[in-house]
């Protein structure tokens, strides 16, 4: 089961990404690469720990080499978001 963030938190993931990427948020299509902002690894760890405090997770390196594009680190967000939520409740 594909699971999708909520408004409020994807609201969140964006502002994360604009601020971190220095770029419009129109710009941040589903299918966008990544690497096409030219992100340094400091920004990619800037925006992990942003992500990380914002949501209360832990995102591995392994984690990060999966993600290409916008679209698969919201995936990504939404699956851990999710085993958080699901470990909370048992």
């Amino acid at each position: 089961m594909k699971t999708t963030l909520n408004e409020k938190d994807a609201d969140a993931v964006y502002e994360i990404l604009t601020r971190e990427l220095a770029v419009d948020r129109a710009q941040l299509a589903p299918k966008a690469q990544i690497a096409d902002f030219s992100p340094d690894s400091l920004t990619i760890i800037e925006i992990s720990m942003a992500l990380e405090e914002r949501f209360d997770l832990s995102i591995s390196d392994e984690s990060w080499d999966r993600i290409k594009t916008v679209g698969d680190l919201f995936d990504l967000v939404a699956e851990l978001l999710d085993q958080s939520r699901a470990a909370s409740r048992s």
